[in-house]
């Protein structure tokens, strides 16, 4: 029981970070250049989606702490990104803006995201190659 208190505490507070975080991006983008466009939302969810997909290729080459792993996946990522803002933006933009932003915002996050897990992921298991190869291991 007390491994998963560790674990439990670890995500309360990675993901109080992450929504600090959050907070903070959708602050310094609000009615950026006078648009009503959620680019804190947009920005926040490409930039959780890199991390989480470099954090998951970390994470296939070298094993970290269980509670470090979900702190920083499930509690930081988890609080930085957000799937609930992402849906009221889009019902938000379709009724208040252009449509073409709500087709934008939309095609942004979900490709985008996944375009950047992606990347995260290949950056981080080429890197992981790479230092296993120096330090003679491949």
């Amino acid at each position: 029981m007390k491994k998963h208190g560790l674990i439990i505490l670890s995500i309360f507070i990675g993901g109080a970070i992450g929504t600090m975080f959050r907070y903070f991006i959708n602050l310094h983008f609000l009615g950026v250049g006078g648009v009503i466009f959620p680019f804190g939302t947009l920005i926040e969810n490409l930039v959780g989606s890199f991390l989480l997909g470099a954090l998951t290729g970390y994470i296939v080459a070298k094993k970290l702490p269980a509670f470090l792993e979900k702190g920083i996946g499930v509690g930081f990522c988890g609080g930085f990104t957000t799937m609930s803002t992402l849906a009221a933006d889009t019902v938000f933009l379709s009724s208040a803006a252009i449509s073409w932003h709500v087709m934008v915002y939309i095609i942004a996050s979900l490709f985008g995201g996944i375009l950047l897990a992606l990347l995260g992921l290949t950056l981080t298991q080429a890197y992981n190659k790479k230092s296993l190869r120096r330090e003679g291991f491949e």
